[in-house]
Protein backbone atom coordinates (compact mmCIF):
# COMPACT_ATOMS: atom_id res chain seq x y z
CA UNK A 1 0.00 0.00 0.00
CA UNK A 2 1.53 3.31 -1.34
CA UNK A 3 1.35 6.21 1.22
CA UNK A 4 -0.99 8.15 -0.86
CA UNK A 5 -3.24 5.07 -0.67
CA UNK A 6 -2.76 5.58 3.36
CA UNK A 7 -3.40 8.58 3.34
CA UNK A 8 -6.82 8.24 1.71
CA UNK A 9 -7.97 5.09 4.17
CA UNK A 10 -7.33 6.70 7.24
CA UNK A 11 -8.57 10.37 5.88
CA UNK A 12 -11.78 8.07 4.94
CA UNK A 13 -12.15 6.99 8.88
CA UNK A 14 -13.90 9.10 11.48
CA UNK A 15 -11.20 10.54 13.48
CA UNK A 16 -12.66 9.32 16.69
CA UNK A 17 -11.54 5.57 15.76
CA UNK A 18 -8.13 6.57 15.66
CA UNK A 19 -5.66 7.04 18.48
CA UNK A 20 -5.32 10.83 19.21
CA UNK A 21 -2.60 12.80 17.43
CA UNK A 22 0.07 14.01 19.23
CA UNK A 23 -0.76 17.67 17.98
CA UNK A 24 -3.96 17.44 19.83
CA UNK A 25 -2.72 16.23 23.44
CA UNK A 26 -3.67 18.95 25.85
CA UNK A 27 -1.38 19.75 28.68
CA UNK A 28 -2.82 19.23 32.51
CA UNK A 29 -4.72 22.84 32.90
CA UNK A 30 -7.26 21.17 30.59
CA UNK A 31 -8.35 18.57 32.55
CA UNK A 32 -8.03 20.20 36.11
CA UNK A 33 -10.59 22.83 34.35
CA UNK A 34 -12.85 19.89 33.21
CA UNK A 35 -13.06 17.61 36.14
CA UNK A 36 -13.37 20.58 38.21
CA UNK A 37 -16.85 21.98 36.29
CA UNK A 38 -17.90 18.50 35.74
CA UNK A 39 -17.44 16.99 39.26
CA UNK A 40 -18.75 20.75 40.82
CA UNK A 41 -22.18 19.97 39.52
CA UNK A 42 -25.93 20.81 39.73
CA UNK A 43 -26.03 17.17 41.54
CA UNK A 44 -23.65 18.21 44.50
CA UNK A 45 -27.69 19.87 45.86
CA UNK A 46 -28.74 16.86 45.74
CA UNK A 47 -25.62 14.27 47.15
CA UNK A 48 -25.29 17.46 49.93
CA UNK A 49 -29.08 16.31 50.76
CA UNK A 50 -28.33 12.58 50.45
CA UNK A 51 -26.07 12.66 53.37
CA UNK A 52 -28.04 14.44 55.73
CA UNK A 53 -31.35 11.81 55.15
CA UNK A 54 -28.45 8.46 55.32
CA UNK A 55 -27.56 10.12 58.60
CA UNK A 56 -24.02 10.46 58.54
CA UNK A 57 -22.04 12.21 61.12
CA UNK A 58 -20.09 15.48 60.69
CA UNK A 59 -16.87 14.38 61.46
CA UNK A 60 -17.81 11.20 59.43
CA UNK A 61 -18.68 13.29 56.41
CA UNK A 62 -15.18 15.33 56.86
CA UNK A 63 -12.96 12.36 56.83
CA UNK A 64 -14.91 10.21 54.62
CA UNK A 65 -15.39 12.50 51.89
CA UNK A 66 -11.25 12.99 52.16
CA UNK A 67 -10.25 9.69 52.32
CA UNK A 68 -12.51 8.15 49.34
CA UNK A 69 -11.78 11.26 47.23
CA UNK A 70 -8.33 10.68 47.29
CA UNK A 71 -8.91 6.99 46.68
CA UNK A 72 -11.12 7.48 43.55
CA UNK A 73 -8.06 10.47 42.35
CA UNK A 74 -5.76 7.50 42.87
CA UNK A 75 -8.01 5.27 41.06
CA UNK A 76 -8.20 7.08 38.01
CA UNK A 77 -4.31 8.05 38.33
CA UNK A 78 -2.62 4.04 38.40
CA UNK A 79 -6.23 2.22 36.69
CA UNK A 80 -7.73 4.44 34.17
CA UNK A 81 -4.92 7.14 32.84
CA UNK A 82 -2.14 4.77 32.16
CA UNK A 83 -4.24 2.57 29.25
CA UNK A 84 -5.48 6.00 28.16
CA UNK A 85 -2.35 7.63 27.51
CA UNK A 86 -0.83 4.00 26.58
CA UNK A 87 -3.54 3.56 23.64
CA UNK A 88 -4.87 7.33 22.85
CA UNK A 89 -7.90 5.52 22.49
CA UNK A 90 -11.35 5.48 23.78
CA UNK A 91 -12.76 2.76 25.48
CA UNK A 92 -15.59 2.38 23.11
CA UNK A 93 -12.91 1.87 20.40
CA UNK A 94 -10.25 -0.10 22.18
CA UNK A 95 -13.47 -2.33 23.28
CA UNK A 96 -13.83 -3.64 19.54
CA UNK A 97 -10.09 -4.39 19.43
CA UNK A 98 -10.59 -7.05 22.01
CA UNK A 99 -14.42 -8.30 22.01
CA UNK A 100 -15.30 -8.11 18.51
CA UNK A 101 -18.58 -6.29 17.27
CA UNK A 102 -21.21 -8.02 19.37
CA UNK A 103 -20.01 -7.04 22.88
CA UNK A 104 -18.86 -3.79 21.88
CA UNK A 105 -22.30 -3.07 20.72
CA UNK A 106 -24.29 -4.59 23.66
CA UNK A 107 -22.03 -2.12 25.82
CA UNK A 108 -22.08 0.59 23.80
CA UNK A 109 -25.90 1.07 23.80
CA UNK A 110 -25.60 0.72 27.53
CA UNK A 111 -23.64 3.73 27.73
CA UNK A 112 -25.77 5.40 25.53
CA UNK A 113 -28.55 4.96 27.92
CA UNK A 114 -26.77 5.70 30.75
CA UNK A 115 -25.20 8.89 29.68
CA UNK A 116 -28.32 9.93 27.87
CA UNK A 117 -29.90 9.65 31.14
CA UNK A 118 -27.19 11.28 33.34
CA UNK A 119 -27.10 14.35 30.98
CA UNK A 120 -31.02 14.38 30.85
CA UNK A 121 -31.21 14.44 34.85
CA UNK A 122 -28.48 17.55 34.54
CA UNK A 123 -30.66 19.42 32.12
CA UNK A 124 -33.70 19.09 34.42
CA UNK A 125 -31.87 20.34 37.59
CA UNK A 126 -30.71 23.32 34.96
CA UNK A 127 -34.57 23.98 34.27
CA UNK A 128 -35.72 23.36 37.88
CA UNK A 129 -33.67 27.28 38.35
CA UNK A 130 -35.58 28.65 35.34
CA UNK A 131 -38.61 27.38 36.70
CA UNK A 132 -37.87 28.72 39.88
CA UNK A 133 -37.46 32.30 38.16
CA UNK A 134 -40.30 32.16 36.03
CA UNK A 135 -42.88 30.87 38.87
CA UNK A 136 -43.21 27.81 37.11
CA UNK A 137 -45.22 25.42 39.70
CA UNK A 138 -42.41 22.48 41.04
CA UNK A 139 -42.53 19.46 39.07
CA UNK A 140 -43.63 16.60 41.27
CA UNK A 141 -45.03 13.67 39.12
CA UNK A 142 -42.92 11.56 36.97
CA UNK A 143 -44.60 13.70 33.87
CA UNK A 144 -44.53 17.30 33.12
CA UNK A 145 -47.50 19.05 34.54
CA UNK A 146 -47.09 22.39 32.62
CA UNK A 147 -45.97 23.16 29.24
CA UNK A 148 -43.48 25.87 29.68
CA UNK A 149 -41.66 23.43 31.75
CA UNK A 150 -40.77 21.85 28.91
CA UNK A 151 -39.87 24.80 26.68
CA UNK A 152 -37.66 25.50 29.78
CA UNK A 153 -36.34 22.17 29.36
CA UNK A 154 -35.63 22.33 25.45
CA UNK A 155 -33.81 25.55 25.42
CA UNK A 156 -31.76 24.58 28.46
CA UNK A 157 -31.07 21.29 26.01
CA UNK A 158 -30.44 22.80 23.23
CA UNK A 159 -27.33 24.91 25.20
CA UNK A 160 -25.95 20.86 25.89
CA UNK A 161 -26.36 19.67 22.41
CA UNK A 162 -24.62 22.83 20.84
CA UNK A 163 -21.25 22.84 22.89
CA UNK A 164 -21.34 18.60 23.10
CA UNK A 165 -21.54 19.18 19.07
CA UNK A 166 -17.91 20.61 18.94
CA UNK A 167 -16.59 17.93 20.33
CA UNK A 168 -13.82 17.76 23.40
CA UNK A 169 -11.89 21.11 22.80
CA UNK A 170 -15.21 22.93 23.08
CA UNK A 171 -16.16 20.90 26.43
CA UNK A 172 -12.21 21.68 27.82
CA UNK A 173 -13.02 25.09 27.31
CA UNK A 174 -16.19 25.51 28.61
CA UNK A 175 -15.29 23.70 31.81
CA UNK A 176 -12.14 26.01 32.27
CA UNK A 177 -14.39 28.90 32.41
CA UNK A 178 -17.45 27.49 34.53
CA UNK A 179 -14.78 26.24 37.20
CA UNK A 180 -13.55 28.79 38.88
CA UNK A 181 -16.64 30.37 39.73
CA UNK A 182 -18.59 27.56 40.20
CA UNK A 183 -16.17 26.44 43.17
CA UNK A 184 -16.20 30.14 43.99
CA UNK A 185 -20.09 30.24 44.73
CA UNK A 186 -20.18 26.63 46.40
CA UNK A 187 -17.78 28.05 49.05
CA UNK A 188 -19.64 31.39 48.77
CA UNK A 189 -22.92 30.02 49.20
CA UNK A 190 -21.83 27.78 52.43
CA UNK A 191 -19.87 31.10 54.27
CA UNK A 192 -23.63 32.94 53.45
CA UNK A 193 -26.16 30.23 55.51
CA UNK A 194 -24.09 29.43 58.10
CA UNK A 195 -24.87 32.65 60.09
CA UNK A 196 -28.42 31.34 59.86
CA UNK A 197 -27.57 27.95 60.87
CA UNK A 198 -25.70 29.02 63.41
CA UNK A 199 -28.33 31.77 64.73
CA UNK A 200 -31.10 28.68 64.43
CA UNK A 201 -28.27 25.84 66.86
CA UNK A 202 -25.79 28.34 68.59
CA UNK A 203 -28.05 31.53 69.12
CA UNK A 204 -25.06 33.26 67.52
CA UNK A 205 -24.31 33.97 63.83
CA UNK A 206 -20.81 32.35 64.23
CA UNK A 207 -19.38 29.47 65.83
CA UNK A 208 -16.89 30.15 68.17
CA UNK A 209 -14.44 27.52 67.34
CA UNK A 210 -13.96 24.03 66.18
CA UNK A 211 -15.94 22.96 68.62
CA UNK A 212 -18.76 24.08 67.97
CA UNK A 213 -18.57 24.18 64.42
CA UNK A 214 -19.00 20.15 65.13
CA UNK A 215 -21.54 20.84 67.50
CA UNK A 216 -23.52 22.85 64.78
CA UNK A 217 -23.02 19.94 62.42
CA UNK A 218 -23.89 17.18 64.43
CA UNK A 219 -27.23 19.33 65.26
CA UNK A 220 -28.40 20.64 62.42
CA UNK A 221 -27.12 19.03 59.07
CA UNK A 222 -25.50 15.49 59.49
CA UNK A 223 -27.12 14.65 63.33
CA UNK A 224 -26.00 10.47 62.64
CA UNK A 225 -29.77 9.57 62.01
CA UNK A 226 -31.27 9.07 58.85
CA UNK A 227 -34.83 10.17 57.52
CA UNK A 228 -36.57 7.56 59.25
CA UNK A 229 -34.72 8.66 62.53
CA UNK A 230 -32.57 5.65 63.02
CA UNK A 231 -28.83 5.68 63.24
CA UNK A 232 -27.49 6.24 59.46
CA UNK A 233 -24.14 5.29 57.92
CA UNK A 234 -20.74 5.17 59.35
CA UNK A 235 -17.06 6.56 58.24
CA UNK A 236 -16.35 3.56 56.04
CA UNK A 237 -20.29 3.43 54.35
CA UNK A 238 -18.78 7.35 53.87
CA UNK A 239 -15.26 6.21 52.15
CA UNK A 240 -17.05 3.91 49.72
CA UNK A 241 -19.62 6.78 49.08
CA UNK A 242 -17.22 8.99 47.97
CA UNK A 243 -15.27 5.97 45.77
CA UNK A 244 -17.68 4.56 44.15
CA UNK A 245 -19.79 7.65 43.19
CA UNK A 246 -17.57 7.88 39.94
CA UNK A 247 -16.89 3.59 39.60
CA UNK A 248 -18.30 4.09 35.69
CA UNK A 249 -15.84 6.37 34.60
CA UNK A 250 -12.16 5.18 36.34
CA UNK A 251 -12.52 1.65 37.34
CA UNK A 252 -14.87 1.55 34.34
CA UNK A 253 -12.49 3.29 32.00
CA UNK A 254 -15.21 5.41 30.62
CA UNK A 255 -12.71 8.57 31.36
CA UNK A 256 -10.53 7.02 28.26
CA UNK A 257 -12.44 9.08 26.46
CA UNK A 258 -11.13 12.31 28.00
CA UNK A 259 -7.25 11.20 29.47
CA UNK A 260 -6.61 9.95 25.73
CA UNK A 261 -5.41 13.74 25.25
CA UNK A 262 -3.57 13.73 28.42
CA UNK A 263 0.73 14.16 27.61
CA UNK A 264 1.17 12.39 30.50
CA UNK A 265 -0.23 9.44 32.57
CA UNK A 266 0.66 11.50 35.61
CA UNK A 267 -2.25 13.91 34.37
CA UNK A 268 -5.26 11.76 36.07
CA UNK A 269 -3.99 13.51 39.21
CA UNK A 270 -6.31 16.53 37.80
CA UNK A 271 -9.05 14.48 38.55
CA UNK A 272 -8.14 15.82 42.07
CA UNK A 273 -9.54 19.00 41.25
CA UNK A 274 -13.16 17.73 41.01
CA UNK A 275 -12.88 15.11 43.69
CA UNK A 276 -10.89 17.66 46.24
CA UNK A 277 -13.36 20.68 44.78
CA UNK A 278 -16.31 18.87 43.83
CA UNK A 279 -16.91 15.98 45.95
CA UNK A 280 -15.54 17.62 49.08
CA UNK A 281 -15.99 20.80 49.32
CA UNK A 282 -19.00 21.22 47.38
CA UNK A 283 -20.84 18.19 48.91
CA UNK A 284 -19.99 19.43 52.36
CA UNK A 285 -20.85 23.37 51.13
CA UNK A 286 -24.03 22.00 49.53
CA UNK A 287 -25.19 20.28 53.28
CA UNK A 288 -24.70 23.48 54.82
CA UNK A 289 -26.78 25.39 52.13
CA UNK A 290 -29.61 23.15 52.36
CA UNK A 291 -30.13 23.20 55.75
CA UNK A 292 -29.27 26.99 56.17
CA UNK A 293 -32.22 26.90 53.50
CA UNK A 294 -34.45 24.59 55.14
CA UNK A 295 -34.11 26.95 58.15
CA UNK A 296 -34.78 30.06 55.81
CA UNK A 297 -37.82 28.42 54.19
CA UNK A 298 -39.00 26.39 57.76
CA UNK A 299 -38.90 22.99 55.65
CA UNK A 300 -36.77 19.68 55.46
CA UNK A 301 -33.98 20.01 53.67
CA UNK A 302 -34.56 16.94 51.74
CA UNK A 303 -38.25 18.54 50.65
CA UNK A 304 -35.86 21.16 49.12
CA UNK A 305 -35.26 21.43 45.23
CA UNK A 306 -31.65 22.66 43.88
CA UNK A 307 -33.18 25.85 42.94
CA UNK A 308 -34.58 26.55 46.26
CA UNK A 309 -30.99 25.88 48.01
CA UNK A 310 -29.34 27.75 45.50
CA UNK A 311 -31.68 31.31 45.64
CA UNK A 312 -31.30 31.20 49.38
CA UNK A 313 -27.60 30.61 49.11
CA UNK A 314 -26.69 33.25 46.39
CA UNK A 315 -29.57 35.01 45.43
CA UNK A 316 -29.97 35.47 41.47
CA UNK A 317 -26.54 34.06 41.00
CA UNK A 318 -28.00 30.91 42.57
CA UNK A 319 -30.39 30.52 39.43
CA UNK A 320 -26.98 30.68 37.39
CA UNK A 321 -25.37 28.02 39.35
CA UNK A 322 -28.16 25.51 39.09
CA UNK A 323 -28.05 26.21 35.28
CA UNK A 324 -24.29 26.24 34.73
CA UNK A 325 -23.60 23.52 36.89
CA UNK A 326 -26.05 21.56 35.34
CA UNK A 327 -24.86 22.22 31.72
CA UNK A 328 -21.29 21.36 32.61
CA UNK A 329 -22.06 17.43 33.77
CA UNK A 330 -24.95 17.28 31.07
CA UNK A 331 -22.41 18.24 28.54
CA UNK A 332 -19.89 15.75 29.37
CA UNK A 333 -21.81 12.96 29.72
CA UNK A 334 -23.79 13.68 26.04
CA UNK A 335 -19.73 14.51 24.66
CA UNK A 336 -19.64 10.32 26.19
CA UNK A 337 -22.85 9.22 24.74
CA UNK A 338 -22.40 10.77 21.81
CA UNK A 339 -19.01 8.47 21.08
CA UNK A 340 -21.08 5.63 22.27
CA UNK A 341 -23.21 6.24 19.12
CA UNK A 342 -20.74 7.04 17.03
CA UNK A 343 -18.91 3.39 17.65
CA UNK A 344 -22.18 1.99 17.24
CA UNK A 345 -23.10 3.55 13.71
CA UNK A 346 -19.46 4.17 12.87
CA UNK A 347 -20.21 4.98 9.16
CA UNK A 348 -21.80 8.37 11.01
CA UNK A 349 -19.89 11.17 12.28
CA UNK A 350 -20.04 11.81 16.00
CA UNK A 351 -21.48 15.56 15.25
CA UNK A 352 -24.44 13.43 13.75
CA UNK A 353 -24.79 10.64 16.41
CA UNK A 354 -24.41 13.50 19.23
CA UNK A 355 -27.25 15.56 17.68
CA UNK A 356 -29.92 12.37 17.54
CA UNK A 357 -28.78 11.11 20.78
CA UNK A 358 -29.43 14.72 22.39
CA UNK A 359 -32.36 15.19 20.98
CA UNK A 360 -33.42 11.80 22.38
CA UNK A 361 -32.10 13.39 25.98
CA UNK A 362 -34.04 16.54 26.03
CA UNK A 363 -37.11 14.68 25.72
CA UNK A 364 -35.81 12.34 28.38
CA UNK A 365 -35.47 15.87 30.22
CA UNK A 366 -38.76 16.46 30.35
CA UNK A 367 -39.77 13.75 32.63
CA UNK A 368 -38.63 14.80 36.19
CA UNK A 369 -38.40 11.22 37.43
CA UNK A 370 -35.06 11.09 36.09
CA UNK A 371 -33.69 13.39 38.12
CA UNK A 372 -35.20 11.66 41.20
CA UNK A 373 -33.61 8.26 40.37
CA UNK A 374 -30.13 9.97 39.49
CA UNK A 375 -28.29 8.45 42.54
CA UNK A 376 -29.75 4.65 42.18
CA UNK A 377 -28.72 5.03 38.28
CA UNK A 378 -25.39 5.75 39.24
CA UNK A 379 -24.80 3.66 41.78
CA UNK A 380 -26.35 0.49 39.29
CA UNK A 381 -24.73 1.62 36.60
CA UNK A 382 -21.21 1.71 38.23
CA UNK A 383 -21.63 -1.80 39.18
CA UNK A 384 -22.82 -2.47 35.36
CA UNK A 385 -19.73 -1.49 33.70
CA UNK A 386 -16.95 -2.59 36.36
CA UNK A 387 -16.41 -5.77 34.67
CA UNK A 388 -16.11 -4.77 31.42
CA UNK A 389 -13.43 -1.83 32.49
CA UNK A 390 -11.93 -5.52 34.25
CA UNK A 391 -11.81 -7.19 31.50
CA UNK A 392 -9.74 -4.07 29.48
CA UNK A 393 -7.56 -3.48 32.46
CA UNK A 394 -6.88 -7.29 32.01
CA UNK A 395 -5.98 -7.74 28.53
CA UNK A 396 -3.86 -4.14 28.48
CA UNK A 397 -1.85 -4.60 31.92
CA UNK A 398 -1.67 -8.59 32.64
CA UNK A 399 -1.54 -10.00 29.83
CA UNK A 400 1.87 -8.89 28.09
CA UNK A 401 3.00 -9.60 32.03
CA UNK A 402 2.07 -12.98 32.23
CA UNK A 403 3.06 -13.74 28.74
CA UNK A 404 -0.49 -13.93 26.86
CA UNK A 405 -0.97 -11.73 23.74
CA UNK A 406 -2.46 -8.59 23.50
CA UNK A 407 -5.11 -7.92 21.27
CA UNK A 408 -5.50 -11.75 20.73
CA UNK A 409 -9.19 -11.63 19.86
CA UNK A 410 -8.83 -9.14 16.61
CA UNK A 411 -5.37 -11.14 15.62
CA UNK A 412 -7.39 -13.91 15.35
CA UNK A 413 -9.89 -12.51 13.17
CA UNK A 414 -13.09 -12.67 15.50
CA UNK A 415 -16.58 -10.99 15.65
CA UNK A 416 -17.49 -12.83 18.85
CA UNK A 417 -15.52 -12.84 21.77
CA UNK A 418 -16.77 -15.50 24.13
CA UNK A 419 -14.52 -14.91 27.07
CA UNK A 420 -15.83 -11.50 26.81
CA UNK A 421 -18.54 -12.00 26.97
CA UNK A 422 -19.23 -14.56 29.72
CA UNK A 423 -16.84 -12.65 31.42
CA UNK A 424 -19.29 -9.52 32.07
CA UNK A 425 -21.99 -12.11 32.76
CA UNK A 426 -20.42 -13.56 35.42
CA UNK A 427 -19.13 -10.71 36.52
CA UNK A 428 -22.81 -8.91 36.35
CA UNK A 429 -24.56 -12.21 38.27
CA UNK A 430 -21.44 -12.29 41.14
CA UNK A 431 -21.86 -8.24 41.65
CA UNK A 432 -25.49 -8.24 41.71
CA UNK A 433 -25.69 -11.49 43.64
CA UNK A 434 -23.20 -10.13 46.26
CA UNK A 435 -26.07 -7.38 46.20
CA UNK A 436 -28.90 -9.69 46.49
CA UNK A 437 -27.74 -11.54 49.37
CA UNK A 438 -26.20 -8.26 51.61
CA UNK A 439 -22.73 -9.43 52.08
CA UNK A 440 -21.29 -6.67 52.03
CA UNK A 441 -21.75 -2.86 51.69
CA UNK A 442 -23.23 -1.81 48.43
CA UNK A 443 -20.79 1.17 47.76
CA UNK A 444 -17.81 -1.68 48.01
CA UNK A 445 -19.25 -4.33 45.51
CA UNK A 446 -16.80 -2.99 42.72
CA UNK A 447 -14.05 -3.68 44.01
CA UNK A 448 -14.84 -7.99 44.41
CA UNK A 449 -16.48 -7.85 40.93
CA UNK A 450 -13.76 -5.81 39.29
CA UNK A 451 -10.99 -8.48 40.98
CA UNK A 452 -13.98 -11.62 40.05
CA UNK A 453 -13.95 -10.54 36.32
CA UNK A 454 -10.00 -10.20 35.91
CA UNK A 455 -9.57 -13.80 37.34
CA UNK A 456 -12.51 -15.60 34.87
CA UNK A 457 -11.52 -13.48 31.98
CA UNK A 458 -7.66 -14.32 32.07
CA UNK A 459 -8.38 -17.65 32.59
CA UNK A 460 -10.83 -17.99 29.77
CA UNK A 461 -9.09 -16.01 27.55
CA UNK A 462 -5.48 -18.15 27.76
CA UNK A 463 -8.00 -21.34 26.71
CA UNK A 464 -9.56 -19.47 23.84
CA UNK A 465 -6.39 -18.06 22.33
CA UNK A 466 -4.62 -15.50 24.44
CA UNK A 467 -1.60 -18.03 25.22
CA UNK A 468 -0.18 -18.13 21.25
CA UNK A 469 1.91 -15.83 19.50
CA UNK A 470 0.93 -13.84 16.45
CA UNK A 471 4.19 -12.36 15.30
CA UNK A 472 3.01 -11.40 11.84
CA UNK A 473 -0.37 -10.12 13.19
CA UNK A 474 1.39 -8.31 15.93
CA UNK A 475 3.89 -7.05 12.98
CA UNK A 476 1.01 -5.79 10.89
CA UNK A 477 -0.45 -3.97 14.13
CA UNK A 478 3.04 -1.93 14.05
CA UNK A 479 3.32 -1.48 10.75
CA UNK A 480 -0.04 0.41 10.82
CA UNK A 481 0.07 2.46 13.89
CA UNK A 482 3.35 3.70 12.40
CA UNK A 483 1.33 4.89 9.36
CA UNK A 484 -0.93 6.18 11.49
CA UNK A 485 1.45 8.73 13.43
CA UNK A 486 3.13 9.84 9.80
CA UNK A 487 -0.35 10.39 8.92
CA UNK A 488 -1.12 12.69 11.09
CA UNK A 489 2.09 14.46 11.58
CA UNK A 490 1.62 14.75 7.54
CA UNK A 491 -2.01 16.34 8.54
CA UNK A 492 -0.73 18.42 11.65
CA UNK A 493 1.48 20.03 10.03
CA UNK A 494 -1.39 21.89 7.53
CA UNK A 495 -3.50 22.63 10.61
CA UNK A 496 -3.78 26.19 11.67
CA UNK A 497 -1.97 26.35 14.76
CA UNK A 498 -3.07 28.71 17.76
CA UNK A 499 -0.74 31.16 19.19
CA UNK A 500 -0.63 32.07 22.89
CA UNK A 501 -2.50 35.28 23.57
CA UNK A 502 -0.25 37.71 25.30
CA UNK A 503 -1.83 40.94 24.40
CA UNK A 504 -2.55 43.71 27.24
CA UNK A 505 -6.31 43.54 26.59
CA UNK A 506 -6.42 40.08 27.20
CA UNK A 507 -4.78 40.19 30.42
CA UNK A 508 -6.46 43.31 31.73
CA UNK A 509 -9.41 40.76 31.04
CA UNK A 510 -7.96 38.60 33.08
CA UNK A 511 -7.21 40.14 35.65
CA UNK A 512 -11.00 41.68 36.04
CA UNK A 513 -12.66 38.15 35.99
CA UNK A 514 -10.40 37.18 38.76
CA UNK A 515 -10.98 40.55 40.84
CA UNK A 516 -14.75 39.69 40.52
CA UNK A 517 -14.41 36.17 41.78
CA UNK A 518 -12.13 37.37 44.73
CA UNK A 519 -14.59 40.25 45.40
CA UNK A 520 -17.47 37.26 45.48
CA UNK A 521 -15.53 35.22 48.06
CA UNK A 522 -14.66 38.84 50.12
CA UNK A 523 -18.72 39.54 49.99
CA UNK A 524 -19.25 35.95 52.00
CA UNK A 525 -16.68 36.73 54.04
CA UNK A 526 -18.34 39.57 55.25
CA UNK A 527 -21.15 37.87 55.35
CA UNK A 528 -20.01 35.06 57.64
CA UNK A 529 -17.04 37.36 59.82
CA UNK A 530 -19.07 40.65 60.16
CA UNK A 531 -22.80 39.83 61.02
CA UNK A 532 -22.57 40.79 64.83
CA UNK A 533 -26.38 39.90 65.23
CA UNK A 534 -29.63 38.71 63.04
CA UNK A 535 -30.41 42.11 61.52
CA UNK A 536 -26.49 43.01 60.34
CA UNK A 537 -26.61 39.38 58.87
CA UNK A 538 -29.84 39.82 57.03
CA UNK A 539 -28.29 42.96 55.47
CA UNK A 540 -25.16 41.92 54.53
CA UNK A 541 -26.92 38.79 52.80
CA UNK A 542 -28.78 41.07 50.82
CA UNK A 543 -25.60 42.77 49.74
CA UNK A 544 -23.65 40.10 48.44
CA UNK A 545 -26.64 38.67 46.70
CA UNK A 546 -27.09 41.96 44.83
CA UNK A 547 -23.53 42.40 43.81
CA UNK A 548 -22.31 38.92 43.70
CA UNK A 549 -24.74 38.80 41.02
CA UNK A 550 -22.80 41.90 39.07
CA UNK A 551 -19.39 39.71 39.73
CA UNK A 552 -21.34 36.79 38.26
CA UNK A 553 -22.06 38.77 34.98
CA UNK A 554 -18.41 40.45 34.57
CA UNK A 555 -17.16 36.96 35.16
CA UNK A 556 -18.24 35.35 32.22
CA UNK A 557 -18.27 38.25 29.67
CA UNK A 558 -14.50 38.91 30.72
CA UNK A 559 -13.57 35.73 30.73
CA UNK A 560 -15.88 34.42 27.45
CA UNK A 561 -13.88 37.65 26.18
CA UNK A 562 -10.65 36.46 26.86
CA UNK A 563 -11.30 32.66 25.29
CA UNK A 564 -12.58 34.08 22.48
CA UNK A 565 -9.66 36.45 22.13
CA UNK A 566 -7.27 33.59 22.43
CA UNK A 567 -9.02 31.49 19.49
CA UNK A 568 -8.47 34.74 17.00
CA UNK A 569 -4.69 34.12 17.53
CA UNK A 570 -3.95 31.85 14.98
CA UNK A 571 -1.09 31.46 12.70
CA UNK A 572 -1.83 30.79 8.66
Amino acid sequence: MSATNDYKTFENLNEEQLPVAKHKLHDWTHFAGLYAAEHVAATEFVIGATFVALGAKTMDIILGLLIGNILAVLSWTFITSPIAVETRLSLYTYLNKIAGDSMTKLYNWANVIIFSVISAAMITVSATAVRFAFDIPAQLNWYPTNMWFVVIVFCVGLVVVSIALYGFNAVSEFSGICAPWLFVMFTSGAMVLLPALSLDVLGVTIPNGWDDLITLGDQSIWTGLDSSGKPGIGLVEVIGFAWAANTITHFGLIDMALLRFAKKKSYGLATSTGMMFGHYVAWIAAGIMGAGAAVIIGKSIVELDPGDVAYYALGWSGFVIVIVAGWTTAITNLYRAGLAAQAIFHKHSRKKTTIIVGLITIAIACFPFVFSQILPLLTYAGLLVVPVGAIVFAEHQIFPRIGYTRYWSSYSNLTFSTPAIVSWGLGLVFGFGLNAFNVMSFFYLFIPTWLFTIVIYTLLAGRYGAKNKYPEAEEQEKIRNEKIVAFQEQKGKLETKQKKDTSLLSKILKVVSITALVITLVLAGIVLFDSADENLYVENREIFYRYAFICTIIYFVTAYWVLLRGKSKKLS
